[in-house]
């Protein structure tokens, strides 16, 4: 059974799970576990998709009821009028908030692509961050005896394949967990002391205006328990009590956007 954050005759959302894919894929034809299919088969109705976490991501998941009204979600997400705030834990001291204005080349399947054109032009890509927390714990990590890390707000601007991703790993602060651009060695050193073995990333909130009655809705994931737990061991649930509820944390600043945060990434 999935956590189902908001339902009406019109929409569900869903607290998606780390490691779930959302839809079968034939890439994993053998994947028995998908959210779309547990969700039709929870509420009884179909789904329509209107956008996508990666697979090892958490968070909120919203789905349409109706092709129409997945035609409407579909165009907000186009026109950038709903609004995505995820938490992520990475390498390395982030503090106060900026914006990173770094274009990506879209990133091609070698077996689901293998046609597709393969010299297209870098998109742009623009994500703003804002440090929340930071902790240095006794960790030996390389030469380090202490591994320090930092707990973000994200709010990407545009939508770009693996953005929050790249763009953190782009700044030498990737997400803990993070298989395809992060750093191993603290990848299994947060893994194997905390008991921590997921990508550290977790779509918190999701504004927009219902696409049918036109009011304001905020739907909100809270953490699962390993991102509680390690929230508790760096201690930082005392710290951002509201960062896992029901509320935006903070507002972001967009008046300084600067490519790079203040950094001390041991």
């Amino acid at each position: 059974m999935l956590e189902i954050l908001y339902q009406d005759e019109h929409l569900v959302a869903v607290n998606k799970p780390s490691g779930w894919l959302v839809h079968r894929s034939w890439l994993d034809r053998h994947e028995t576990v998908v959210v779309m299919q547990t969700v039709r088969d929870q509420i009884g109705q179909h789904v329509f998709t209107v956008h996508r976490l990666d697979r090892p991501t958490s968070g909120v998941l919203l789905m349409a009821l109706s092709s129409d009204v997945a035609r409407m979600l579909a165009q907000q997400f186009e026109h950038h009028r709903i609004h995505k705030v995820y938490h992520a834990v990475v390498r390395g001291y982030v503090e106060g908030s900026g914006t990173i204005d770094y274009a990506l080349v879209e990133q091609l399947d070698k077996i689901a692509d293998k046609f597709a054109t393969r010299d297209k032009e870098a998109q742009s890509a623009v994500s703003h961050y804002s440090g929340l927390a930071q902790a240095e714990v006794p960790v030996a990590v390389g030469p380090y005896s202490t591994a320090r890390y930092s707990l973000l707000e994200l709010r990407p601007e545009t939508g770009r394949k693996h953005q929050l991703r790249r763009h953190m790993s782009h700044i030498s602060h990737p997400i803990v967990g993070d298989s395809s651009y992060g750093d191993l060695r603290h990848n299994r050193a947060v893994a194997s002391h905390f008991n921590c073995p997921r990508l550290m990333l977790h779509a918190s909130h999701l504004a927009l205006n219902h696409p049918v009655t036109g009011q304001p809705l905020l739907i909100s994931a809270p953490w699962d328990p390993t991102w509680q737990n390690l929230m508790k061991s760096f201690g930082w649930m005392e710290e951002c009590p509201k960062a896992h509820g029901v509320e935006i944390v903070s507002p972001m600043t967009q008046d300084n956007p600067i490519d790079q945060p203040m950094m001390n990434d041991k």
